[in-house]
């Protein structure tokens, strides 16, 4: 049966997805950044409130996945934190200047994260050679990598997907990057036994009250009274075409 990852970028989203049927929540806070470290207070949190797997990604900031020494030395502490609070797997990657994948990086990063299962994240979709890297990752010993194709959807880059998928001979490959509802099957028909899908939508703010003229966002555009939550109608969904084998999943 195909697995599905929800993320989430709170406990209570996380709880929403648990309780819809998600088999695994990759964690992370803003979504703006496309997905950072979450705080210490809520993987504390995750840990006492979640039963299904829950992976912590660790990304010490938005953008490039090119990190200095600082930044790489903030990633090495969350691991240790989110590896000390007993967390099953953590989502990470990095790479170098010239596109590839930081091997003598991500040997420290193996090493600090014995005992748990790595998901190499989207840093993958940013590499000059995918098969390369696949190969890599392999040797590294991750357990799944994170992936769109590289392109900017999985949908669109299905085909890359499809043969990652029949050429790894160890790191499951999880389609992820807009998976939804009207598309999941096209990837369970290309063999993927695990999909990453955020499943929400926008919830308004509860503030009544809104100050004119007042922001916290240095995007002036941006709408500060909503957020995006994981809707647990979509995530049972999602989960009843994956649980149904017959030909009718076919046109769900």
């Amino acid at each position: 049966m195909t697995k599905l990852e929800v993320c989430c970028y709170s406990v209570d989203c996380a709880i929403t997805a648990e309780l819809a049927g998600a088999d695994r929540v990759e964690l992370c806070a803003s979504q703006a950044d496309g997905g950072i470290t979450p705080s210490y207070g809520t993987l504390k949190l995750a840990r006492e409130k979640i039963t299904i797997p829950v992976h912590p990604i660790v990304r010490p900031r938005g953008g490039d996945f090119c990190y200095n020494q600082s930044e790489f030395d903030v990633l090495k502490n969350d691991l240790a934190c989110v590896r000390d609070l007993g967390f099953p797997g953590v989502v990470v990657g990095m790479l170098d200047a010239e596109g590839h994948i930081d091997l003598p990086r991500m040997r420290e990063v193996m090493t600090l994260c014995s005992g748990m299962a790595v998901t190499f994240h989207r840093a993958f979709d940013m590499c000059l050679n995918p098969k390369v890297a696949l190969e890599q990752l392999t040797q590294l010993g991750v357990a799944r990598i994170l992936t769109s194709g590289q392109q900017q959807n999985a949908e669109v880059g299905i085909a890359l997907l499809r043969e990652l998928n029949t050429l790894t001979r160890g790191p499951i490959i999880m389609a992820g990057a807009g998976v939804r509802l009207t598309n999941l099957q096209k990837f369970v028909d290309i063999g993927l036994t695990e999909l990453h899908s955020s499943a929400g939508r926008q919830v308004l703010s509860a503030m009544r009250y809104r100050k004119a003229g007042v922001t916290m966002s240095s995007d002036t555009d941006f709408d500060e009274f909503s957020r995006y939550c994981v809707d647990g109608d979509i995530v049972a969904a999602m989960k009843n075409v994956l649980e149904f084998d017959g030909p009718l999943s076919r046109t769900a």
